[in-house]
């Protein structure tokens, strides 16, 4: 079993958030504390803009990856909060690896959903390369293995 997954994904999804909001809670405290929102109301407005906007960017890029996703040969074994199910490759439609993010994204389209969704959504193993196009060679494996059971599947 190789595990597919970067070993910070719990850093992005749970450690960054909170020294986000943490450092926004700080800082509106700090002001608060310091009697500058009473000078200043307006000081308290960037913070909060800044919490809403993170909100939304945390929620559509962080917060929807699953925790762990392993290649057991001709499944796969996802993770995510306690839960976890085996999904075969023949299951997946498609694989959509996102490289020119950070995090950067692989995401699996179902054609029978699981407990997860319609959609798997990972972060995966990162390979040190002084080449910024470089193409991650497991996912490059995973996509053609994805075809090779899709094609069994229908013949």
């Amino acid at each position: 079993m190789t595990k597919l997954t970067s070993r910070y994904t719990r850093f992005f999804k749970v450690v960054f958030p909170a020294f986000w909001f943490g450092f926004l809670a700080i800082f509106v405290l700090a002001a608060a504390l310091g009697g500058a929102t009473a000078e200043a109301p307006a000081i308290v407005f960037p913070p909060l803009v800044m919490a809403v906007f993170g909100f939304f960017i945390f929620k559509h890029i962080l917060w929807d990856l699953v925790d762990e996703v392993y290649d057991c040969g001709d499944s796969l074994l996802v993770k995510n909060r306690g839960q976890e199910e085996r999904i075969a490759l023949s299951n997946v439609i498609n694989v959509n690896a996102s490289t020119f993010i950070n995090p950067p994204r692989v995401t699996l389209k179902l054609a029978i959903p699981s407990i997860f969704g319609s959609e798997v959504t990972f972060t995966p193993v990162q390979r040190f390369s002084l080449n910024p196009f470089a193409k991650n060679e497991l996912i490059e494996q995973l996509i053609v293995r994805v075809d090779q059971a899709r094609s069994r599947r229908t013949a």
